[in-house]
């Protein structure tokens, strides 16, 4: 296929996370698997969580959201992934890519934001015990939810409409497993600059300013624990927080980390395999996470279980 400039582009090629026909079954094994144990181990969440009437504290309500999330995170980009390489095919087609952009940057933001409402709503607890179900109350969690939607939903929706004035030349090659943003912006061969504007905006804003939350969230966190007077009572305070502060790490600092090396190496391939930390791995460990440090979300687990 090669179309000339004025030709509208009707479909890219995924060139995957590596191009050795031989490792293709390898890559097609270890991502079904992942994706699977993501899907499984999210659901029991969601699960254990809406059949337990004591998990219906604002906490896990947030973590339910979460774990939906992160099930639709991975599978707008894995079931492609998987296809592509089942049918020995690297096409997606120009549809399919701005639909993927924009459930991906959806899902992504969206993450971001929820992960920085369950630090609000661990300051609260700590920080103001005596009144942590007055300030989060019902109302307050489902319209911090909404509004993360409302904004995640009105962020992806541009940033795809930014793509669709684009025009894409001869270059229809993306050196990663899915449609990413930024590579879909470098592949074009019209005026980017507002495009460029726009992405990095968004980044600083929807990235940056969360990140930011969650910091002066666990300074006031770490300042209030400190004045703590017993050992149990700091051990305590701390490990409510533990499982939160792994998956922001593992989430939050990857994603950026992946951006930034990007950057400043050029390097695309080693960015795909970068990104799988934040797109695949952190999804599927969530529920190892929350579940393994926390006992009343292994007693429900294990009520479910019980049910079954």
């Amino acid at each position: 296929m090669e179309p000339d400039n004025d030709t509208q582009i009707l479909e890219f090629l995924l060139l995957g996370l590596s191009e050795e026909v031989k490792v293709q079954p390898l890559i097609f094994g270890l991502f079904l698997s992942m994706y699977l144990t993501t899907m499984f181990g999210n659901l029991l969440i969601i699960l254990a969580i809406t059949s337990d009437a004591h998990l219906h504290t604002p906490m896990y309500f947030f973590l339910s959201n979460l774990s939906f999330v992160d099930i639709c995170f991975t599978s707008t980009t894995i079931p492609k992934m998987l296809w592509n390489i089942w049918t020995q095919s690297k096409v997606i087609s120009y549809k399919e890519c701005i639909t993927q952009i924009y459930f991906l940057i959806l899902f992504a933001v969206l993450n971001i934001l929820l992960l920085t409402v369950m630090a609000y709503d661990r300051f609260v607890a700590i920080c103001q015990p005596l009144h942590y179900t007055v300030i989060m109350n019902p109302q307050l969690c489902g319209l911090l939810v909404l509004i993360s939607w409302i904004i995640s939903v009105l962020n992806s929706l541009l940033q795809s409409l930014m793509v669709l004035r684009l025009s894409f030349c001869t270059n229809i090659e993306i050196p990663h497993f899915f449609c990413e943003l930024n590579h879909m912006v470098q592949l074009a061969c019209s005026d980017t600059f507002f495009n460029n504007i726009v992405m990095y905006f968004a980044a600083v804003l929807l990235c940056g300013g969360p990140f930011f939350g969650i910091l002066c969230s666990y300074s006031k966190i770490v300042s209030s624990v400190c004045r703590i007077s017993s050992a149990q009572g700091k051990y305590k305070a701390f490990s409510t927080c533990a499982s939160h502060l792994t998956i922001v790490s593992l989430f939050y600092c990857t994603m950026l980390g992946v951006y930034l090396s990007s950057a400043a190496t050029h390097n695309a391939h080693s960015s795909a395999t970068a990104s799988v930390m934040y797109t695949v791995i952190t999804p599927m460990l969530n529920p190892f996470i929350y579940s393994l440090r926390n006992k009343d979300m292994k007693r429900a687990l294990k009520e479910l279980f019980g049910t079954i």
